[in-house]
């Protein structure tokens, strides 16, 4: 028979049971949109991670208190006290490509101005450069100097809807806002940033960390604690010079705390270092969730098989009777495997439209963001040809090995 034929001949057979041959190839649609979709929420998944820790500002290096090491090395550490605001002074002073440093430290209090009181507002102690290391944007006013960290003025900034909340139309800037009995002057209005995370920038004040250290701290242990912080967010002005200022604020701290490299009381991190790690563990569950869809693939292979298990009883007449015109082991067992792979293929292309439509409702409807990979299309559309090839191999071996004379006996 020709290849033509035995493909022709293979389309009429599925044709004549439409109903059976869509219920056959349900396994393989459910199995090829479920690993499109589940791969595809990953990926929106980690996408949106990825763009909220940049979001936080680019190009950072993150030093923190490393107080782990334990033994004598711990104890040196926390004797010395970690990080300290000078630890930031020295680095923006002495580290060449740095672009901004910035400490931070909060205090949660009650913000009042005349009648309007807004409770629980996160009141964030920081430094100068904190706009342009956070990547934020003073809409109105200014944001404090060095000088007035080192005179302690009591100066505020607002976020936009922290602002909103107190002033409503009114021009904020200029005006007095009381939190607990500190009068605080407003100088400036931050432009909306809004969520980041589960951060809302736009509802917090921001003041110099100088006044919080003295006035807005309500925990005993942080007014002890003097000028110690727990984090310093670097700022690089080029990519490129990472590895070398990394290498520069690691000898540079451990000589400032009197200690070696490999008992230094810090860590230094970067970004590229925190998405890293969420991405590999989002390609873990990406992984996990392709497999656990792939068992769809695997229960509509069953099915193919199954179905053509069922033809080939149905059919051992019509086999026979090829068989009696001259057609060979082989064209028979290629006539059912052809059926076989164009169940698995037209199964493979309905699930990639299911796969593709349902990622795309899936993002409109469930408020989660999803990515469709095209590699997701590609393997499993590969793997459905690969499951209809698989399992649709023994019931053609089976159809080819039977007796044309038993065959054409068959009723």
């Amino acid at each position: 028979m020709r290849v033509f034929e035995i493909v022709r001949s293979a389309f009429e057979a599925i044709a004549k049971n439409k109903a059976r041959s869509l219920l056959t190839m349900l396994g393989i649609i459910i199995g090829v949109a479920a690993v499109i979709i589940m791969i595809s929420i990953s990926a929106g998944t980690e996408a949106t991670i990825e763009e909220e820790i940049t979001r936080l500002g680019s190009n950072l290096i993150y030093v923190t208190q490393n107080f782990s090491m334990g033994g004598i090395a711990g104890m040196r550490g926390m004797a010395a006290g970690g990080l300290v605001y000078d630890d930031a002074v020295a680095i923006a002073e002495n580290i060449t490509g740095v672009a901004g440093v910035v400490v931070e430290q909060n205090a949660t209090q009650s913000v009042k101005k005349d009648n309007v009181v807004v409770d629980s507002v996160t009141i964030m102690g920081t430094t100068p450069d904190f706009p342009s290391v956070r990547d934020m944007e003073i809409g109105e006013g200014r944001y404090f100097t060095n000088q007035e960290i080192d005179r302690e003025e009591k100066v505020a900034v607002l976020g936009a809807a922290l602002a909103a909340s107190l002033f409503g139309e009114e021009d904020p800037i200029g005006q007095t806002v009381i939190v607990d009995t500190t009068r605080l002057a407003v100088i400036g209005v931050l432009e909306e940033k809004g969520m980041v995370g589960d951060v809302d920038y736009d509802s917090r004040m921001y003041t110099p960390i100088s006044v919080v250290w003295k006035y807005l701290s309500t925990q005993q242990f942080a007014r002890i604690m003097g000028d110690r912080v727990n984090m310093i967010y670097v700022k690089i002005s080029e990519p490129d010079e990472m590895d070398r200022i990394i290498t520069q604020i690691s000898l540079l701290l451990a000589k400032r705390h009197d200690v070696t490299l490999d008992e230094a009381d810090f860590a230094i991190t970067t970004q590229q270092d925190i998405i890293g790690t969420q991405e590999a563990t989002t390609a873990a569950f990406r992984s996990l969730l392709g497999w656990v869809a792939g068992v769809s693939l695997v229960v509509g292979g069953i099915g193919i098989m199954n179905i053509m298990l069922v033809s080939v009883t149905e059919r051992t007449r019509e086999i026979g009777i090829r068989q009696s015109v001259g057609a060979t082991p082989g064209d028979i067992r290629f006539q059912f495997l052809t059926e076989s792979i164009l169940l698995s293929i037209t199964g493979g292309v309905l699930g990639i439209v299911v796969g593709v439509g349902g990622s795309t409702l899936f993002e409109r409807f469930a408020d989660m963001r999803t990515v469709i990979v095209p590699e997701s299309i590609l393997l499993s559309f590969i793997a459905a040809t690969a499951v209809g090839i698989f399992f649709g191999f023994y019931p053609a071996n089976k159809a080819s090995k039977l007796d044309p004379i038993d065959a054409l006996r068959h009723e």
